[in-house]
């Protein structure tokens, strides 16, 4: 889990992991917090167990904490590497889940907003529609025939991140990586599925969302279809 200023919210979250997952290893990947989010969790590890805490020196990208935290998890030899937000918006109870679609042979397992089944509670409305279709937007533009390409909860193979999606050379920062891992991974034939939740806003801390990451994400879907279309073209081309 990504965090920055996340002190009212990481201890719930690691204990409702606890709870729901006991078997999993919790890995924090810290901004350099000035609230004390990354001492507080490794408060808990004594208490709690298999909680490790990877300090960066600042904000350096929320796809860069993901790139940092992948390549740790698998380092210390996760084979489902799983994301989830600290805000409290992402239920624990749905970790096994996804964790029990890996292990049934998807690559990926999404906590999705968009299907049956899906809810997104006390979300303003101009944050829902933004959301919504945003979505349908990467989705429709790139042909993802996914309904919740943005969202932030979701289980990955491991060997998959590394062999089908090369993870550590995704480019985009905010939330567009999950856009362009998500590509990657439709385009490189991987399965994946999508598993209903209940998103709920965050009620304590701050939102990281700005204009600017919506402006990153749009920008980043229009150059990953150009790539598509070259990709395409190129290979007509080879085809005589």
């Amino acid at each position: 889990m990504p965090t920055y200023n996340e002190a009212d919210n990481i201890e719930a979250l690691c204990r409702l992991i606890r709870l729901h997952a006991p078997g999993v290893g919790i890995l924090v990947v810290d901004d350099n917090s000035p609230d004390g989010t990354a001492k507080i969790a490794e408060g808990l590890a004594a208490e709690l167990g298999d909680i490790t805490v990877l300090r960066r020196p600042g904000k350096l990208g929320l796809g860069a904490a993901y790139r940092a935290g992948i390549r740790a998890a698998i380092d210390a030899g996760a084979e489902i590497c799983i994301q989830i937000d600290a805000d409290l918006s992402h239920d624990p109870v749905v970790i096994p889940a996804l964790i029990s679609a890996v292990e049934h042979g998807v690559d990926l397992a999404v906590g999705s907003r968009y299907v049956p089944g899906g809810i997104t509670e006390n979300w303003p409305r101009k944050r829902r529609w933004l959301s919504r279709w945003g979505n349908r937007y990467a989705s429709g533009v790139l042909g993802l025939a996914i309904n919740d390409a943005t969202a932030g909860f979701r289980a990955y193979r491991s060997s998959a991140l590394v062999d089908k999606m090369h993870f550590e050379t995704v480019k985009a920062d905010g939330y567009g990586f999950q856009v362009e891992m998500t590509h990657r991974l439709v385009r490189s034939g991987g399965k994946i599925v999508e598993i209903p939740i209940t998103f709920r806003d965050r009620t304590a801390g701050q939102s990281k969302m700005s204009q600017n990451i919506v402006q990153e994400a749009l920008v980043m879907v229009l150059k990953l279809w150009i790539d598509d279309r070259r990709g395409r073209r190129q290979r007509r081309i080879q085809g005589g």
